[in-house]
């Protein structure tokens, strides 16, 4: 898979949501909110983030439930540039971030630990809805 988050540090421990059976989804992947405690792997931009998946999920394996990490620091790929301190959001490209402009709460996935550019990985100190850009 592209663009996976990689888990770097552990602060919190891997939540179980439910998930459902026919889909596969890659260790490191983020993970839209759809539904209370229900995730699905699909991407859009600035989108209501569920967690990042702790291990790989198999297709059709009879398993509804995956843990997700919603906090931690991880590395993670850029898309478009950012600050130091600057909160993120998830982008419409799979497994990417962005400089958050203005979103809600539950659309930010945490903030930038170090400056980086298009394409760059960075660090990235994992909160999920930990407060809205205004």
């Amino acid at each position: 898979m592209a663009n996976e988050a990689t888990l770097i540090y552990e602060i919190g421990p891997a939540i179980p949501f439910t998930i459902g059976n026919t889909t596969g989804i890659e260790k490191g992947a983020l993970m839209q909110l759809v539904d209370p405690m229900t995730a699905s792997g699909s991407q859009a931009a600035a989108m209501a983030i569920a967690g990042i998946a702790a291990s790989e999920k198999i297709a059709s394996d009879g398993k509804t439930k995956l843990g997700l990490y919603r906090s931690g620091i991880f590395k993670m790929t850029l898309s478009g540039a950012c600050l130091a301190g600057d909160g993120l959001v998830a982008d419409a490209v799979k497994n990417m971030v962005k400089k958050a402009i203005a979103c809600s709460g539950s659309d930010v996935l945490g903030y930038a630990l170090e400056t980086g550019a298009q394409g760059e990985t960075i660090l990235v100190d994992v909160r999920i809805g930990a407060g809205g850009i205004a």
